[in-house]
Formats: C-alpha cells, structure tokens, sequence
C-alpha cells in the first residue's frame, strides 16, 4: 500500500469517527469576517508578543499543522493569502485542543474566531477561541507539488496548481481585471454589450475549421461559431451603431503556445468610422486596460521593457514582408516586432470581409506587440454586391478552413449596413502579453489536453483520432 493509500484509509476512518460523534465534517456555512490580506496589512506594526483584544473570524485551508501537544500550530490559507493560527490549551480549553490534534490534517478547511497577536518571532496569528472543521480532506496536498515542474501535470491538476502557487492565481486576478478594463474602456465610450448565437446554422467571420455538433430537433449539423462577426454586421443593419460581445470561440485546430481550441474573442463594431479612427481607439483601449489592471503603460517581455504608449507604430503589409504579400511571408515578419505596431493594408486576397483601399489591398490593419498579434480589423465591407462575389469565390474552393457562403448575412447587407469599422481582440492573447506569460496555457484556469495515453490505449485513442478526422472529411466534402 502507497503513503497515500494509507493517508486515505487514515481519514476515511476519522470521517467515520467523527460521522459516530453527530460532528458533521461538511457544514453547511461559516461566517467568515476577514481574510488573511486584511489581517496582515492592519496588523503588520504589532510588536512581537503583543497581543490585541479585537476578535476576528478567518476561514480557509491548513496548507500546515504542528502538533506539539498542548500549543499547536496551522497555516491557514484563503484566497487572499496565508496567516499563522495557534492552538493553546489554556485558551480553547482541553476538548477543543484534543479535537483538533486528533481529527484536523493538513489539507482540511476549518474557521478559527478569535484575536491577533504576533508570536515572539514576529509572525501575526489568530490566537484560538473556537474551531470549526468546515470540510475534511481526504486525500492530502502532495509534498512533491511544492516547486513541482511537470507543467502537464499543472494544468491537468490546476484546483492544486492554485492551492500551491500563489503566483499562478494573481495571473488569473489580473486576467480579470483585463476583461474589466476592456468592458468598461467600451461602456465608457457609448458600446452596448450584446450576447450572438454559439451554435451557428453555418460558420464565418474567420478562417478556421469548426467543431460539428448535430440538433436533433431539426435533424441537421449546427457549427459552433469560430466567430461572432457576422451577427454582430447583422445588429449594425438593425439600428445600433456601437456593439461587443465577449464571445466564447471555437476553433477545430492544433494547440500551441498561443492557441487552444475554446477560447475568448473580444470583437466590437463602430457605425459611421473607418479602420483610421479604429486605430485610434484600439490604441486608447489597450493603454487603458493596461494602466488600469497594472497600474502601468509598460510591460516586460522576453527580458525586454516595452512602453505603450502613442502613437503606435504604423507599416503597410508591404513594407513589412517586402514586397512578399503571402500570410507566410507576414508570420516571419511579426516574429521580429517588439514595438506595439499596426501592420497595415493587406492583400484582398486574404481579407474577404474587409472594404477595399484600392484594387490590391483592403483598409485591414493588425496589431502586433512583441512577436504577438493582439488585434485584427478593418473597415467593414458594406457593399453587397463585392461582398457576394467575394464569398462565392472563396466558396468554389469549398477548402474546409474558408469561409462559408451565408446568404442570409448578404440580404441583410442589401437591406444596408452603415459604413463601419470593426474589430478582435484575442483575449488570451493580450492576457498574455500583459502578464509575461509564456503560453496561453499558463492564463486558461482549464485548457484542453490531449488524453493521458498508456502503451495499452494509446493505440486505439490514434485510430479512433483518425477515424474521427477521415469521417469529418468525407462529410465537408458531401
């Protein structure tokens, strides 16, 4: 039997203990009153061994228990961070100090009242009065977790990625703060928040290859949507002017440092603008949502500071590729941009949603930070016609990663569409550049990965794989 088989077996038999007592080991509520933060900012000028008469009320898990008899010791953890609590005898009384040396482990959540003092080395603690086991643990917190490197397991485990790794939760407080800076750079500016469909009769507004699902209902495939431009073009025909959808995403495709297949999209539309003002914008909103969730214009990346600040750099999609107008060509020139920098005018070609500069190139522009595209838009075809042929083009080709011909979106387009810009911010992506995280992996709490495989398995997982991709083939092709 493992250690921790027979960690396991040990709580099991306090559970069924304490289940004997009437103790009930996953009470209902507690009534919480401070968090660890808190305490330690109002405290921190205490002198050692100075004790408070303020009563608190913490709660949170034991990362920690020292037993050593009739004081003992825990450090309890809530979401805000950690402080010391101490058990003594002589102030919880004999039964309390016996319940917890006998029935708390390391790992459990409990709620402690009582009052602040820092100990004689000068660590703040709440001084027991009561004790509450709130939920018994029933496998313990791994020793080999402290400083643990396999990054798979990581994120397999994040629950305990979180509990372990303070550092990694303050990435995911940012990544909210990020998404609340960018709504309210919006609101602030007239945008109204809007929710698009997510299951979608057919798929656009990007090239990507979907995810398929079947509705039984009407007997048909639906797509998950790879983007929310299309409805959100619809809205604009309808009468709002100013438009965003933090829109959850879904791309059939790879996983790497910068892409997971569910993801999220921020894409807003302007009525009566062109991809000029758009810059604009776009510029402010990302300096806003900087300083507001950083408390700073400049950011760290690969070891180098970048300012962000305006005007942001701007270059033709020409100039950057020299004179090569492929996507290819484009992904080698990005790799060398540090500077935030819009890439400008890109080939027609590649940009089927876009409104024409002139025969070649389309009012398209990106915006590149560091190696990392943050930004895609353009000013926004209106023109039904242009849009009809454009799509058709693409449709001949039927290639699964084009765009689908959606003849619903271009008789909306012939009711009119005001002129307009719109643009995406890949959420993740900017999260990424804002926090110095290598991978998107590190900013998702849950990213999707690939199944643990045994030599057993893992040959029927690759051949049901390929089953799956060969089926899916055959039925883009019908």
């Amino acid at each position: 039997m493992s250690r921790e088989d027979e960690m396991l077996k040990e709580r099991l038999k306090k559970l069924t203990e304490l289940r004997k007592l009437k103790i009930n080991p996953y009470p209902y509520s507690y009534e919480k009153k401070n968090s660890a933060a808190d305490l330690q900012t109002k405290y921190s000028k205490l002198k050692p061994e100075e004790k408070t008469k303020d009563k608190v009320s913490v709660a949170g898990r034991l990362m920690s228990v020292r037993l050593m008899g009739k004081i003992n010791f825990g450090h309890l953890q809530d979401e805000s961070g950690k402080i010391q609590i101490v058990i003594q005898e002589d102030i919880i009384g004999k039964k309390e100090t016996e319940f917890f040396t006998k029935f708390i482990d390391s790992g459990d959540i409990v709620g402690v009242k009582g009052i602040i003092f820092k100990t004689k080395r000068g660590e703040l603690s709440v001084l027991a009065e009561e004790i509450e086991l709130l939920t018994k643990s029933l496998l313990p917190l791994p020793e080999k977790w402290h400083g643990l490197q396999d990054k798979e397991e990581r994120y397999r485990l994040r629950y305990l990625d979180l509990i372990a790794s303070p550092e990694v939760k303050e990435i995911f407080k940012k990544r909210s703060a990020i998404i609340s800076a960018l709504r309210n750079s919006l609101t602030s500016r007239g945008f109204m928040e809007v929710d698009t469909p997510v299951l979608q009769p057919l798929y656009g507004g990007a090239k990507a290859l979907p995810f398929v699902t079947h509705y039984n209902v009407y007997n048909r495939d639906v797509y998950l949507r790879i983007a929310p431009e299309l409805y959100l073009k619809r809205l604009l025909v309808g009468g709002f002017e100013k438009v965003f959808e933090f829109a959850r995403s879904f791309r059939n495709e790879g996983a790497n440092w910068d892409h997971n297949p569910e993801f999220t999209n921020l894409e807003f539309y302007q009525a009566y603008i062109d991809y000029n003002q758009l810059m604009e914008i776009v510029e402010d909103m990302i300096i806003e949502t900087a300083k507001s969730a950083l408390g700073k214009s400049e950011i760290e990346r690969n070891n180098e500071k970048i300012a962000l600040k305006k005007p942001f750099k701007r270059v033709t999609f020409r100039e950057i590729t020299k004179g090569k107008m492929t996507d290819e060509a484009l992904k080698e020139a990005i790799k060398e941009i540090k500077a935030p920098t819009f890439i400008v005018d890109y080939p027609i070609e590649i940009s089927p949603l876009a409104k024409k500069k002139d025969e070649k190139t389309v009012q398209r522009f990106q915006l590149i930070i560091a190696g990392i595209e943050v930004a895609n838009a353009f000013s926004e075809l209106n023109d039904p016609i242009d849009q009809e042929s454009r799509l058709k083009e693409q449709e001949k080709s039927r290639e699964e990663e084009k765009h689908r011909y959606d003849k619903d979106f271009i008789t909306a387009l012939e009711y009119g569409m005001p002129p307009a810009a719109g643009c995406g911010i890949g959420v993740e992506r900017l999260v990424m550049l804002l926090t110095n995280s290598s991978s998107i992996r590190e900013i998702l709490f849950f990213p999707f990965m690939k199944p643990e495989a045994t030599e057993d398995n893992q040959e029927k997982i690759l051949k049901k794989e390929e089953d799956r991709l060969e089926k899916r083939k055959k039925n883009h092709k019908k």
